[in-house]
């Protein structure tokens, strides 16, 4: 459990990095997606507002087809 509030890019970031230095792949890729409460309570009080962001490290940030056999596997979901 995340007991920490954390900007989703940074989590991103931090996640695939943690991934990396534990098993040194080839390549990581992180995608998360997320309701970013601040639209859901304040300013533009958009219910189901939710950000998508990514980090690609390795071969999936070198390789475009790598990335992009990734990201449609990603975004069939």
């Amino acid at each position: 459990m995340l007991l920490v509030i954390a900007v989703q890019e940074r989590l991103t970031k931090q996640i695939a990095m943690a991934v990396t230095k534990a098993v040194q792949p080839a390549g990581v890729a992180v995608v998360i997606e997320g309701v970013h409460m601040c639209m859901v309570m304040r300013g533009v009080q958009k219910i189901n507002s939710k950000t998508v962001t990514s980090t690609m490290l390795g071969v999936f940030r070198d390789d475009p087809k790598t990335r992009e056999e990734f990201l449609n596997l990603v975004n069939s979901k």
